[in-house]
């Protein structure tokens, strides 16, 4: 069975695997959407809330931007596009 990581590194070789200008990135949600005890982030996706609440409105280089750094906070390569 896969771990959060291990499932947000499969979602994360999508999200910078090359796609269509008018393609969305996706979303880091790997659908277990719990914060850590001190709230700094997810247990899932490891955004922190105002990173999940950024999402919504933000374009494909913010969201790469956050992508990047969620990889960093869950001690995953940072992947470049």
């Amino acid at each position: 069975m896969m771990g959060p990581r291990d499932m947000l590194a499969h979602k994360a070789r999508a999200a910078f695997a090359p796609r269509a200008d008018d393609e969305p990135v996706p979303s880091p949600c790997i659908s277990v959407c719990r914060m850590t005890l001190d709230r700094s982030h997810c247990e899932g996706c490891f955004r922190s809330i105002d990173e999940i609440r950024a999402w919504a409105r933000s374009d494909t280089p913010q969201r790469l931007v956050i992508w990047n750094t969620l990889l960093e906070r869950a001690g995953l390569a940072v992947a470049e596009r």
